[in-house]
C-alpha cells in the first residue's frame, strides 16, 4: 500500500493550494460578512477544471479521480470553506448528469457547468423531510410529453442564482423506488425561490428554497429511467461527502496552523504558550486528528474510484469522523487564541462557523452512524 501522492496528484494540489492562497483567502472574510456569491472566482477556478471535477472530458471535464478532488477540496477550503463547499455541491450536480444523462443531455448542460458559465444545485431535502429522504413528497405527474411538477425543497445551495436544478421527485408510489431525478432549468414557468436564508455561516453561498407549482418539465429532462432517482442522489452522495469531508480537514488545518503560529509568538506568565505541556497537548491531538481524518478520507476515495462494493460504508464512515475531528480542531483552535479567536479581526471563528454545518448536510453525522450501523449488523 503506497500513501505517496504521484507527481501528478501533488501538481494538481499545489495548484489548489496557490489558488485558494491568492483567489480565495484574502476576500474570504469580505465574501462573508456582504453575503456575496463570488462568481468571477468561481469562474477562475473552473478554469483551473474545478468545476467539473470528475466529469469527462468530452464535455469539458477534468475526468480525475475521487481522490484527486479530496485533495483540491482540502486546499480550497483552507482558503474559504463556504465557498469551496459549494464547489462540492457544483460538482456533484454536474457529476449527476455526466453519470446518468443520455448524450444529449450531457452535451445540452454540462460544457456550461464545466466552465461555470451556469450554475448547478442539487435538491434533494424538503421542509419535512431531511434525514428520511425516501419520504419526499415533490410530486411529478406526466402530462404528455411533460411532468408537471408541485413541491418545495429546502435548504438549496444556490437555490435562487443557479441556473440548473438537479431535483428528486417523486412519480411513483412511497418509498425510494418510487423517486425520479429531473433537471430543472430557471426560468421554467412555474419554478420560483423563497427568500435568501441568513445562516450562521457559507455566507458566500446563496441558499433558499426551490418552489414548483404547476411548474412544467419536459419529460426529455429526466435522468435515467423513473424510479432511478433515489439510487443517483445516494450515489452522488458517496462523493458529496467524501468533498465536505475534505472541507472541513481543510478549515481545520487553516486554524491548526493559525493557533500553531500563535502559540509561538504569545506569552503569558512569562513563557510562550508553545511552552505549556497543556496546550502542547491540545495542538499534538489535532495534528493526529487531522492526519487520521485526512487517512479515512483518501481510503474512501480510492474504495469510491475502485467501485469496492464497501464503498458507501467507508465514505460514510469517513465523513463522520472528518467534519466532527475537523469542528473539534477549530473549537479548540479558537479557545487557543483565547478571546482573540472570537473577534471577526482573525478567521477563526469564520472557519468554526463554515465548518458546523459540515456535520448536519450530506446526510447528518447521526445518519452516517445509522449506515455505517446497518451495515455491520445486518440490520
Amino acid at each position: 500500500m503506497d500513501f505517496a501522492l504521484s507527481d501528478e496528484q501533488v501538481a494538481i494540489q499545489d495548484t489548489a493550494r496557490s489558488f485558494a492562497a491568492e483567489r480565495m483567502a484574502p476576500h474570504a472574510a469580505d465574501w462573508d460578512r456582504d453575503c456575496v456569491f463570488p462568481v468571477d472566482a468561481l469562474r477562475e477556478a473552473a478554469k483551473l477544471g474545478f468545476a467539473g471535477i470528475y466529469v469527462r472530458e468530452d464535455v469539458g471535464g477534468s475526468s480525475l479521480s475521487r481522490l484527486d478532488a479530496t485533495l483540491i477540496f482540502e486546499e480550497l477550503a483552507a482558503g474559504c470553506t463556504s465557498t469551496a463547499a459549494y464547489i462540492s455541491i457544483h460538482n456533484m450536480a454536474a457529476w449527476m448528469i455526466d453519470a446518468f444523462g443520455n448524450d444529449g443531455q450531457r452535451r445540452r448542460w454540462l460544457p456550461d457547468l464545466t466552465t461555470m458559465k451556469t450554475f448547478a444545485s442539487y435538491c434533494l431535502t424538503e421542509p419535512g423531510a431531511g434525514s428520511d429522504a425516501a419520504s419526499l413528497k415533490t410530486r411529478a405527474v406526466g402530462d404528455g410529453d411533460h411532468y408537471v411538477v408541485n413541491g418545495t425543497k429546502a435548504f438549496i445551495s444556490g437555490g435562487g442564482v443557479s441556473d440548473v436544478y438537479v431535483c428528486m421527485v417523486r412519480t411513483g408510489g412511497e418509498g425510494p423506488k418510487g423517486i425520479s431525478t429531473l433537471v430543472i432549468e430557471k426560468g421554467t414557468p412555474g419554478l420560483s425561490f423563497g427568500k435568501q436564508e441568513k445562516k450562521l455561516g457559507w455566507n458566500s453561498q446563496p441558499t433558499a428554497m426551490v418552489i414548483l407549482e404547476n411548474a412544467r418539465v419536459p419529460v426529455v429532462n429526466r435522468l435515467g429511467e423513473e424510479g432511478d432517482g433515489f439510487k443517483i442522489a445516494m450515489k452522488g452522495l458517496d462523493g458529496g461527502r467524501l468533498n465536505i469531508g475534505a472541507c472541513s480537514i481543510g478549515a481545520a488545518r487553516a486554524c491548526f496552523e493559525a493557533a500553531r503560529e500563535h502559540l509561538g509568538v504569545r506569552s503569558q506568565f512569562g513563557r510562550k504558550l508553545a511552552e505549556f505541556q497543556a496546550l502542547q497537548f491540545k495542538i499534538a491531538d489535532m495534528a493526529t486528528e487531522l492526519e487520521a481524518a485526512r487517512l479515512m478520507i483518501r481510503q474512501a476515495a480510492a474504495k469510491l474510484d475502485a467501485a469496492d462494493a464497501e464503498a458507501t460504508l467507508h465514505c460514510a464512515m469517513a465523513k463522520r469522523f472528518a467534519t466532527d475531528a475537523g469542528f473539534r480542531a477549530c473549537n479548540e483552535a479558537l479557545q487557543l487564541f483565547g478571546g482573540y479567536g472570537y473577534l471577526k479581526d482573525y478567521p477563526i471563528e469564520r472557519y468554526l462557523r463554515d465548518a458546523r454545518v459540515h456535520q448536519i448536510l450530506e446526510g447528518t453525522n447521526e445518519i452516517m452512524r445509522l449506515i455505517v450501523a446497518r451495515r455491520l449488523l445486518g440490520a
